[in-house]
């Protein structure tokens, strides 16, 4: 991990939501998104050394609010998030983070960085990077099925990474197909706009669903769901929240992150606890199989891992190295003597 050298060693980089924007546009957004993939690939396939654990949740019936740890042995890591659907009709966005490195040897904070984008970036990027594995072989269109803040992030990373050149969009809000549309005009997607969750997915090898609704929705049922498909499903990631129809989950083989975690949030929660699943860090590392025929249908459900966010923050502390996308925030009390804090405290007295 390349190491920042602040002025003083209790100062903390911080990146800010204008440093993040300003790093997307200098590096570019789909190599930022394919640059994400890749740390993300790298920590799965080392993913037996990571501390593992579900999120720390704090339902409300407005939403939730989440902790996200883990550490590789050399560095600690953790974001907090909120996830809250009600929040789009009062002007405030569904999901807010923010994230923090720390060094184990020592426990100092190494970064602090806003995870808002940041979350959408590597959500995107772990979509696409799973598609790699699981899509059929040449897949060229994705049905994009919830047009809100991350369907554009979505919408990049799988041409990108997979290779895709049409998107077909959907949403219930129309203004929300429009926007997204308009996000997207101009960056090398052809990109057809909808009327149904029907009409999105006609021709579309890859099917994204990623709805907001806290509620067991049915977004795809059984008869909408042919053969040879690979499903993102993104949207169901609380207890209580659901996308598919469990029948889907019946026809599909299922692809989860940490299956602990994906049996209390994700789609499988509606099946029996001895529901068969496969871990995506055992495909990656060739100890288990993705896709297998041409007519099988594959499914992620993802959920949201707290090792996709140490990749990405890992990522990003790598790539402010040297710039000025970041500044020194004086987080930490760091006296000369450290028995000696309040001696600091009693100096800083107005003369």
């Amino acid at each position: 991990m390349t190491t920042l050298t602040p002025s003083d060693k209790a100062l903390v980089p911080f990146v800010s939501v204008d440093h993040m924007m300003q790093l997307v546009h200098h590096i570019g957004i789909e190599e930022v998104l394919a640059g994400l993939a890749d740390y993300i690939e790298a920590d799965f396939r080392r993913w037996e050394l990571f501390d593992k654990t579900p999120r720390v949740a704090s339902h409300s019936a407005e939403g939730v609010i989440e902790l996200m740890p883990t550490s590789d042995g050399e560095v600690y890591g953790f974001k907090y998030v909120n996830g809250h659907p009600k929040n789009t009709k009062e002007g405030l966005q569904t999901v807010t983070a923010f994230g923090l490195l720390a060094d184990v040897g020592n426990g100092y904070p190494v970064l602090l960085s806003e995870m808002t984008i940041l979350t959408a970036l590597r959500t995107a990027a772990t979509s696409a990077l799973v598609a790699r594995y699981l899509a059929p072989k040449g897949a060229t269109t994705m049905a994009m099925i919830g047009n809100g803040a991350q369907s554009e992030f979505q919408s990049l990373a799988m041409k990108r990474i997979v290779g895709i050149d049409t998107v077909r969009l959907w949403d219930t809000d129309r203004a929300a197909t429009e926007k997204a549309a308009r996000n997207l005009s101009g960056l090398g997607l052809n990109v057809v706009k909808c009327d149904s969750a029907e009409d999105s997915m006609e021709g579309a090898q890859i099917i994204t669903t990623c709805t907001a609704d806290k509620q067991y929705a049915t977004i795809l049922t059984d008869n909408m769901i042919g053969s040879g498909v690979h499903i993102n499903a993104i949207g169901g990631d609380c207890p209580g929240k659901t996308e598919l129809a469990p029948a889907i989950l019946d026809r599909s083989d299922v692809f989860v992150e940490f299956p602990p975690q994906t049996r209390i949030e994700g789609e499988i929660q509606q099946m029996a606890e001895d529901f068969t699943v496969t871990e995506l860090w055992k495909v990656m590392t060739g100890a288990a199989q993705g896709r297998t025929s041409a007519d099988q249908i594959t499914l992620f459900d993802s959920v949201g891992f707290a090792i996709e966010d140490f990749s990405a923050l890992r990522y990003v502390r790598d790539r402010i190295a040297g710039t000025d996308y970041y500044h020194d925030l004086d987080l930490l009390a760091d006296p000369d003597d450290p028995r000696d804090l309040f001696g600091m405290v009693k100096r800083a007295a107005p003369q």
